[in-house]
């Protein structure tokens, strides 16, 4: 995919959505690489003005104490954020955190495990998403026509597929999935990510490590060998040591809700919550302690309050699921600075930006059109793959076949978003219904009905 873009030290860039809580992590990494990315300006839109404006102050605060030039600001009007923009990063939750913690509870009393983005939770983000996505999209390529969208929106692979489908906006999704596993494989071989390269396949949040070269030598047998080496490759003792051997595949943690549905759902279930009841909780302590120090003008303040919240998050993921353990664990906590660690959304969003300039060109696992690459799948469809990115360009990495352990859940989660995304558009529910019996995680018509009344129609009596 390539198109024209022009050299310039004055970008605009914008963040929709950008009243969430990754927003001051995207402030301070755009600030970080604003020569690289040649931006003068960062220019926020929610529709939550509170949130929007406690996110802009903060941002405004960690430019102030990083000793940048970033101008910050919030817009009055998605066009006004989108207009003459060089990037558009989309991070939207439509319904917001509490949608989320309600969606991942009615999983649970269905009878499946609540995660955001996989099973019937993740069908209901699609649904809801999916023409919010699209008709922003459409305004980018209105007033923006030379932008790149920078999708964070989940769930991230359908979302972009979406988008490329139905409108002719430039796009790449991305997540910090694949590379955080290949962080901890490479630390977990007491070496650092330039001296490891990693073989990945897959989509996103359906991903797996299928190959290691440690300088260049193959060491993926010695990995799979080490007990040692696989309990440092996840956050929290999701898989069984046995199963990745007999894949011959290192999964990314997603996989979870996959091969151990039963173990997540009973977890969740013992606890009586899910992470996203309990992200919605740190989330309503910290804008509530944002606003109080943003307003004493205690902008330090707040940037620890900031990264403490984040170190907590970060601390707990995927201990509910996996552990029965909670967020609020006093030991659920890292102690590390969270703006310069060396992966996440931040991160990712940066090294994609400065390549797309052409300041910084790198290979980086994003979400694309597949354009061949994969032989299995068509050239148009949205894959999650190491690509090529140089000025205004992504191609995407040739890479060998998938092998038949991932080739069904692949295809199925395919499947299931041409589904989803033709329901999201024509709202047929019979559609969606199809999407879900589709889905590898669901696989089943008679909850269908039920599930969907009770994610899309909670209030409706006579639906």
């Amino acid at each position: 995919m390539t198109a024209t873009m022009p050299s310039t030290t004055d970008r605009k860039l914008t963040l929709i959505g950008g009243g969430g809580v990754r927003t001051p992590l995207v402030t301070f990494g755009v600030n970080d690489a604003a020569q690289a990315l040649g931006a003068r300006e960062l220019v926020l839109w929610d529709p939550d003005a509170d949130r929007l404006a406690i996110m802009a102050a903060l941002g405004r605060a960690i430019v102030r104490a990083e000793g940048g030039d970033l101008i910050v600001r919030e817009a009055t009007s998605i066009e006004d954020a989108i207009e003459g923009s060089s990037f558009v990063m989309n991070s939207i939750r439509v319904g917001g955190i509490a949608g989320r913690a309600a969606d991942e509870r009615t999983a649970i009393e269905h009878g499946f495990p609540g995660q955001e983005t996989t099973g019937p939770a993740g069908a209901a983000m699609a649904l809801r998403t999916v023409p919010i996505a699209i008709e922003q999209a459409r305004l980018v390529q209105r007033h923006a026509p030379d932008a790149w969208i920078v999708n964070f929106t989940n769930p991230a692979g359908l979302i972009t597929q979406a988008i490329a489908n139905h409108t002719d906006a430039k796009i790449v999704g991305i997540c910090d999935t694949p590379t955080e596993l290949f962080h901890n494989i490479a630390h977990a071989l007491g070496a650092t990510l330039a001296d490891v390269e990693c073989d990945y396949v897959g989509l996103n949040h359906l991903g797996w490590v299928r190959g290691i070269r440690l300088h260049g030598e193959d060491v993926f047998d010695r990995v799979l060998a080490d007990d040692a080496v696989l309990d440092q490759l996840y956050s929290a003792p999701v898989f069984d040591k046995a199963m990745i051997r007999a894949l011959r595949l290192i999964p990314t943690e997603y996989l979870f809700f996959y091969y151990e549905r039963r173990r997540a759902l009973a977890n969740q279930q013992r606890h009586g919550s899910s992470r996203g009841t309990e992200v919605e909780a740190l989330n309503v302590t910290l804008i509530e302690t944002l606003r109080d120090r943003l307003g004493a003008d205690d902008g330090p303040g707040a940037i620890a309050a900031y990264a403490a919240y984040l170190n907590r998050r970060s601390g707990s993921y995927m201990k509910l699921e996996a552990e029965g353990g909670s967020a609020f664990d006093p030991e659920a906590t890292f102690n590390i600075d969270p703006f310069r660690v060396a992966s996440g959304y931040h991160r990712i969003a940066i090294d994609v930006m400065s390549a797309l300039t052409g300041a910084k060109p790198a290979t980086i696992v994003v979400n694309t059109r597949n354009h061949g690459a994969l032989p299995n799948l068509p050239a148009g469809d949205i894959v999650e793959t190491s690509s090529r990115i140089d000025a205004n360009s992504i191609t995407p990495l040739p890479i060998a076949p998938l092998p038949d352990v991932a080739l069904g859940l692949v295809h199925g989660i395919k499947a299931y978003e041409r589904a989803a995304i033709d329901a999201a558009l024509t709202g047929e529910r019979p559609t969606a219904r199809k999407a879900l019996l589709i889905h590898p995680a669901i696989g089943e018509w008679d909850p269908t009905g039920a599930l969907l009344h009770d994610l899309l129609d909670p209030t409706c009596q006579h639906c």
